[in-house]
């Protein structure tokens, strides 16, 4: 398999997975149990139709395949969360942005302990990218919204000065 078809492996399993399993995406899809599984299967080169995609991606509220797509042809799909960004500000998301990235570096570090990095390790560090990946994008977002909004006030204060 090429690295493009282990992406879309990944974001198969991601979007089964935020879907509650192999079982309840069978039923929001319409396609059957063993079809769902082969598609959950990072080892199967199965992919999934574009209705299925949609169906489970507007089920769960996440774009995984669709964004492995766009990047695949040098694009990016935006979230239109942006007023989530506007209530987390940057300091939070650059906390979970930070957070996601240690953790990532944890599961990297991990996998060359021994000095060969699995075919499980490698999904690992794959899932915590992604995260990564997602966590980025929020903390961009952010950042966005304070440039629109002309700045931001943070909300810490320097103690001892002035109270």
């Amino acid at each position: 398999m090429d690295a493009f078809l282990f992406r879309l492996k990944a974001a198969q399993f991601d979007l089964i997975e935020a879907c509650c399993g192999i079982e309840r995406a069978a039923e929001k899809c319409g396609y059957g149990k063993t079809t769902v599984g082969r598609w959950k299967d990072r080892n199967d080169p199965t992919v999934m139709p574009i209705p299925a995609v949609v169906a489970l991606e507007a089920d769960c509220g996440r774009a995984f395949v669709t964004a492995v797509m766009a990047a695949a042809n040098g694009r990016r799909i935006t979230d239109p969360e942006d007023e989530k960004a506007k209530q987390a500000g940057i300091l939070s998301a650059h906390a979970d942005l930070m957070q996601r990235m240690a953790s990532l570096a944890g599961d990297v570090a991990t996998a060359y302990a021994d000095g060969v990095v699995s075919p499980t390790e490698a999904h690992i560090i794959d899932r915590g990218a992604s995260e990564a990946e997602r966590s980025l994008s929020d903390f961009r977002n952010s950042i966005a919204v304070v440039k629109a909004a002309g700045g931001e006030r943070g909300g810490l204060k320097i103690v001892g000065e002035g109270d």
